[in-house]
């Protein structure tokens, strides 16, 4: 089976709960070691890359990544856009839930015309790079007016053998509450999707928004990279 089949064989009825529930859900590892391996030794290669952030520098943390550049890499591209068509419908049913009337078209390529014609033409999926001690500060990867909901992100180290400690962290923020933080367990090869911003949840008063951030514990030890894929692209 394929990339683009496994992804499509998931149980999106479970994710799409887990979505609306929680604000994430994981995937169970859908690449194969090898293909965590050479994505991870792509970092090296910056000719695939458009720009480099050292994380200190702007106090987002500790640690850098890459921002891929247009053509992104096949696995990639291919990643972004089967993944699409099924958030897009989950991303539909959220608006619908705000009182949003933006509906986001079926296919990944329709939907990145409507940034590019609003400025927003650089490609946003990353290359992660925590080596001991990094860390990446709770955020929302937010580029521009245009937001595509929902984001991926693929562990491609192996926890516990490349690196100790480094755990993805989730926080909401619900109206008149205290936030809650979730950490997230996850394999190599494996992929959670979870809310850029915010998601529904519906309460006794009806609807109302959650807030949401990520971020990544600090590294004890080793190395590890993560691939971020982002759906709409930045200014």
């Amino acid at each position: 089976m394929n990339l683009e089949q496994k992804i499509n064989s998931l149980d999106w009825t479970s994710l799409a709960k887990d979505l609306s529930e929680h604000g994430y859900a994981t995937t169970g590892p859908l690449l194969s070691p090898e293909e965590c391996h050479d994505l991870a030794a792509g970092y090296a290669n910056s000719e695939q890359f458009r720009s480099c952030v050292i994380m200190a520098r702007h106090g987002f943390g500790r640690g850098e990544y890459q921002y891929y550049d247009y053509p992104l890499p096949c696995l990639l591209q291919t990643v972004r856009d089967t993944f699409y068509l099924p958030l897009a419908s989950i991303a539909n049913e959220w608006n619908r839930a705000l009182g949003n009337s933006e509906v986001y078209p079926s296919e990944h390529r329709q939907f990145l015309e409507r940034c590019h014609q609003a400025g927003q033409t650089k490609p946003t999926p990353l290359l992660l790079k925590y080596q001991q001690d990094d860390y990446n500060c709770l955020h929302q990867d937010l580029y521009g007016d245009l937001v595509f909901p929902i984001q991926a992100a693929f562990l491609l180290s192996a926890p516990g053998e490349d690196f100790t400690g480094g755990e993805f962290v989730l926080t909401e923020q619900r109206p008149r509450m205290q936030s809650r933080a979730t950490v997230v367990p996850l394999r190599q090869g494996e992929a959670v999707l979870f809310a850029v911003n915010h998601r529904p949840q519906r309460g006794t008063r009806g609807t109302y928004r959650v807030a949401m951030r990520h971020g990544v514990s600090p590294l004890r030890s080793g190395e590890r990279f993560t691939l971020g894929v982002i759906f709409h692209d930045a200014r």
